[in-house]
């Protein structure tokens, strides 16, 4: 039983904690690169204290996805402002853009050296610079993570820079920040945490480690996530949503993930969709046609047994069957009012090209049972139209 946990060299969990952000940033350095969403409202106050706290901040904005183009763009700037550590504040998208422009602010090669699939998937060869994420979301986990999710416009697929040396320095969560989010985002996010979760769990790189803080998230998101979507001012179910993250992404960069996160990278690119959702349209179809596999080719994989724990979790019951877990998850995706493929303008005529790129994705090959051309078109089948409208 050997394997490794890599992680941020510290986490700081808990509601109010953004106050300890001047303490945090002394010592890092004379600028700060600010990175940030579009919400001018939102960003001011944390601006206001690096501002006063001597951090001297330039604001980056990303808005969306960040592509290639304009990370190279923002850590040129960055350098060239002779910014010397990094503060990401916002969403999974705004907190992989600060992980790789503090990777980039002292790593000065171009951007491809550094890409996975459609780059040459180089080293770093220098520590990046220092780096605070401070989620505003609790989905990704990306505080956490050693991989920047970035699109390629020209490529049309989303695709990794990733280090083991790219884990934020600090990574600073507080539950509050996530109480402004909509109900669609709750549901896009929260729905991204579980799924990151769910496969980690059954990765086949999974590891005692890693399965306990599952198993945890899995059964917090599992109380949480339906609570939170109807009631978004509850901050004991944002705790526990943003505990459900931080695990999902500490489980996800040591034990990797699967099938669902595989098809959402080139999804992703093809057609625009943000990621959370479809992570979310997958989940059903992914969660029964894995199952499917592993009992006719695999019915010894301990993956087997994992899904039936995940089963007993979710529903809290000892008794749950297979089915009641895949109905459960069918039942909340209702709920949440999931989209289908379908709406993203994804038709049956895309499917070779989405797997012929997901075949080629890391996440895939973390999947507990190599699925066939066949399964993985059954699961983009079965995903086309949302579970309300099946």
């Amino acid at each position: 039983m050997n394997f490794e946990f890599a992680s941020a060299q510290r986490i700081i969990f808990g509601s109010g904690q953004l106050s300890k952000l001047p303490t945090l940033i002394k010592g890092m350095g004379k600028r700060a690169a600010f990175v940030t969403g579009a919400n001018a409202e939102r960003i001011m106050p944390v601006f206001k204290i690096l501002k006063e706290n001597g951090a001297n901040p330039a604001a980056f904005s990303i808005k969306g996805e960040p592509t290639i183009e304009r990370i190279e763009t923002l850590a040129q700037q960055a350098r060239e402002l002779e910014c010397d550590f990094v503060v990401a504040f916002g969403g999974g998208s705004v907190i992989d853009a600060g992980k790789a422009i503090a990777a980039l602010l002292t790593n000065t090669r171009d951007l491809m050296d550094y890409l996975e699939v459609i780059g040459e998937n180089e080293p770093l060869s220098e520590n990046p610079a220092p780096c605070i994420a401070i989620p505003t979301t609790a989905g990704t986990g990306a505080e956490v993570t050693q991989n920047a999710v970035l699109l390629s416009s020209k490529h049309n697929v989303k695709i990794s820079m990733r280090h083991p040396k790219m884990v934020p320095t600090i990574a600073l969560i507080d539950p509050q920040l996530t109480r402004s989010m909509s109900q669609e985002i709750t549901a896009s996010t929260g729905l991204d945490a579980f799924t990151q979760l769910l496969e980690a769990f059954v990765s086949i790189k999974a590891n005692p480690l890693t399965d306990g803080l599952c198993r945890e998230g899995i059964q917090k998101a599992a109380q949480a996530l339906p609570r939170v979507y109807t009631k978004g001012n509850d901050l004991s179910a944002r705790e526990n949503m943003a505990l459900a993250s931080l695990f999902g992404g500490l489980a996800l960069a040591n034990a990797g993930l699967g099938a669902i996160h595989g098809f959402a990278g080139p999804i992703g690119g093809m057609f625009h969709a943000p990621h959370g959702l479809l992570c979310a349209t997958l989940l059903p179809a992914s969660f029964a046609i894995n199952i499917q596999a592993l009992e006719e080719r695999a019915a010894e994989s301990p993956a087997l047994e994992k899904y039936q724990e995940v089963s007993r979790l979710i529903t809290d019951s000892k008794n749950a069957s297979l089915n009641d877990g895949l109905q459960w998850i069918n039942d909340l995706s209702t709920q949440l009012r999931v989209p289908g493929l379908k709406e993203f303008g994804i038709t049956k005529s895309d499917f070779p090209a989405i797997i012929e790129k997901a075949k080629k994705s890391s996440s895939m090959k973390g999947n507990p049972i190599l699925l066939t051309d066949e399964e993985l078109i059954q699961i983009l089948t079965d995903s086309l139209h949302s579970p309300h409208r099946r």
